[in-house]
């Protein structure tokens, strides 16, 4: 089984709409590591190789992924609320909503898969099994990141930024929030 490297994107928190779309990437690539990581221990048991997909499957959303919406609710979607269109309101609640749903499901998720970064090589009787056992919901959660994903990348990124371009100082109000946002991932919990 391969596992990807999670290397920092070439964008820099200098470009904070760039790095969130960067960070929604990673989002992908950790979903379909996931993904595999469940074919692979279905297939073949578990080994060294899966017990390292889970454990960084746990990191990226146990770590990253909070910092990354916290971005959002803190950049994004106060922006889109303060435009004064309905739309642009409800699509800001939904997507706070879907936040906060992707976080009880992930609450969910994560102990079966703590349990799978633990097991013992193969499928003794002793180990966690072969099968995921909160299938329907990893399903479910991948499947309400991608409509996440498209909504944030195809509506709510491209408004929020046309509300800081069009006032004065947008490059410093840019810098303001990609400052911010590297500030925060400098906690001792802290990755990009």
């Amino acid at each position: 089984m391969t596992l990807p490297g999670f290397h920092s994107p070439a964008i820099g928190f200098e470009q904070p709409f760039e790095m969130l779309s960067a960070c929604h990437e990673r989002v992908e690539r950790t979903l379909a590591l996931f993904e595999r990581l469940v074919a692979h221990v279905r297939a073949q048991g578990h080994d060294a190789a899966s017990r390292s997909a889970a454990a960084d499957v746990l990191r990226y959303f146990d770590l990253a992924a909070p910092h990354h919406h916290q971005d959002e609710e803190r950049h994004v979607l106060p922006r889109l609320r303060a435009s004064g269109t309905a739309d642009a309101r409800a699509l800001a609640d939904t997507l706070e909503d879907e936040h906060r749903r992707m976080e009880v499901l992930w609450a969910r998720l994560r102990e079966p898969l703590i349990l799978w970064r633990e097991a013992p090589d193969g499928e003794g009787d002793d180990g966690p099994g072969r099968d995921f056992p909160l299938e329907a919901e990893r399903q479910a959660w991948a499947a309400l990141y991608a409509g996440h994903i498209e909504a944030e990348e195809g509506r709510a990124y491209p408004q929020a930024r046309a509300s800081i371009d069009a006032q004065p100082g947008a490059a410093e109000t840019l810098a303001d929030i990609g400052a911010e946002m590297a500030a925060r991932r400098r906690t001792p919990r802290g990755v990009a």
